[in-house]
């Protein structure tokens, strides 16, 4: 069954003419609502949030015009086409300056009904892919640079997959590239005009994860003024990329099977299905079979996510793609740092082959972007550098102590790096690293990492 173009809310108090324009809209293949009121237009409009109304002027106790000023009150923007007997161009002009779109007269003629909700359906697709646009310029959608033959394979499994709307479960340590993955996904799918939407599971507080992904009811809980459409609404038609979905509560997990079996999701606080036409793609650094094994992920779960499995392979492992990327990232930062580009020093890739990348390609743009700030030459020397990376830094820097302390000496330096570049604010260190900010605050206290960092006042956020 093809899908509805979207959901129109017909509000009129006379029924054979709501019945005659729902006749009209079910041929234009369109989600149909009726109320016979005003306040039940309100009610319908904050519960359904409907992307068309077709509101009829003249009715008792509470006017078309009441309403569109009350839409405009409480900032809901469904397009409006307003209807009435009356074509007066006082009361057009009105219902314009009111939030009306457009404007048709009774008897409603069907061929000129058709072209004005032609133009609402349009305008309606234009709104989701400006949506999408502005998502994908806030996501920064990069290419995936390789030149591995294991990611050349992964890259051509990940655009078959694409083309259909199996839920894709991409793995890999931190920093290896999963979202950048998954936007390549969207955008090679028959999706890429609708939302592209991010939701990082760990980074949102439990009892908040919840509302984001599926909204919540006006009155739902304390705080909750107005109804919120979740992220799983907002992504009609478009994907929904979950990342560290292994970082889930049981509670919450339950509710994804729904969606992923059933394709409906219920509001916080409503009892109402909603019915969603989206695609799920996920990702994760934990072991999930292991959580499985040690119930903390549900095993139905695991299996609706892994339907088609990508696994990102760490940096260390393909050396290969070091030198491109680091060509992609010294022109990248040359054209944002408004610098020309710069050549790498002899010896300066021979560090960057050498080290081991413990934070994979983030890691590897960090200090190629550190270098570009830092360097004075128009090369880039082993010198700018992060100390860790050279090898002759590394090997004399930890010489003489044992693994455990060379472990823990290295991570001290990670972490002050971030906390420099962060200018001390740990929740920004926090996602530089792609850690939990309670995690990177135990790590600090357990290395006795000082944060002031000889900031002054004005180096703060």
């Amino acid at each position: 069954m093809e899908p509805y173009r979207t959901t129109v809310l017909i509000v009129d108090d006379d029924p054979s003419a709501r019945k005659i324009l729902q006749g009209r809209l079910r041929i234009m293949n369109a989600r149909t609502l009726v109320a016979s009121s005003g306040a039940e237009a309100l009610e319908q409009i904050r519960r359904e949030t409907p992307g068309i109304v077709l509101l009829d002027l003249q009715m008792p106790r509470m006017s078309g015009i009441d309403v569109l000023r009350s839409l405009k009150r409480e900032g809901l923007g469904p397009t409006v086409i307003v209807i009435t007997a009356h074509a007066t161009v006082e009361i057009a002009v009105e219902a314009m300056k009111e939030g009306a779109y457009d404007f048709i007269t009774k008897p409603v003629d069907s061929q000129h009904l058709e072209i004005v909700l032609g133009k609402a359906f349009e305008r309606e697709s234009l709104r989701a892919h400006n949506l999408s646009l502005r998502a994908e310029v806030e996501g920064r959608l990069v290419p995936v640079v390789t030149a591995n033959p294991a990611m050349r394979r992964l890259l051509q499994l990940a655009q078959r997959a694409a083309d259909s709307n199996s839920t894709i479960l991409i793995l890999g340590e931190s920093g290896t590239g999963k979202e950048v993955m998954a936007r390549r996904i969207h955008r090679w799918s028959a999706r890429a005009a609708s939302p592209f939407t991010v939701v990082n599971c760990v980074a949102i507080p439990d009892q908040l994860l919840e509302s984001d992904l599926f909204g919540h009811e006006k009155g739902a809980f304390t705080g909750a003024h107005q109804l919120k459409k979740g992220k799983f609404e907002i992504a009609d038609r478009g994907t929904i990329f979950l990342d560290e979905i292994g970082e889930v509560p049981p509670g919450i997990q339950t509710k994804l099977l729904r969606v992923l079996q059933d394709h409906e999701f219920e509001r916080v606080g409503g009892t109402r299905a909603i019915k969603g036409d989206i695609r799920v793609i996920a990702a994760t650094n934990s072991d999930l079979e292991r959580a499985v094994r040690e119930g903390r992920f549900r095993e139905d779960l695991y299996y609706r996510l892994n339907v088609v499995n990508i696994k990102l392979p760490p940096l260390r492992e393909r050396k290969e793609d070091i030198p491109v990327l680091v060509d992609y990232f010294l022109q990248k930062y040359a054209g944002e740092l408004k610098k020309p580009v710069k050549q790498l020093a002899p010896g300066t890739i021979d560090d960057l082959m050498a080290y081991h990348w413990p934070g994979n390609v983030r890691e590897l743009e960090n200090v190629i972007e550190r270098a570009m700030v830092l360097s004075m030459g128009d090369q880039i020397d082993p010198e700018d550098l992060p100390p860790p990376v050279t090898a002759g830094a590394s090997r004399e820097s930890l010489r003489g102590k044992e693994f455990h302390e060379s472990v823990k000496e290295f991570k001290r330096w990670v972490i002050q790096d971030a906390l420099k570049r962060s200018s001390g604010n740990q929740t920004k260190a926090a996602e530089l690293l792609g850690l939990q900010r309670t995690y990177l605050a135990k790590l600090v206290r357990l290395l006795e990492i000082k944060t002031d960092l000889g900031l002054t006042d004005k180096d703060r956020p």
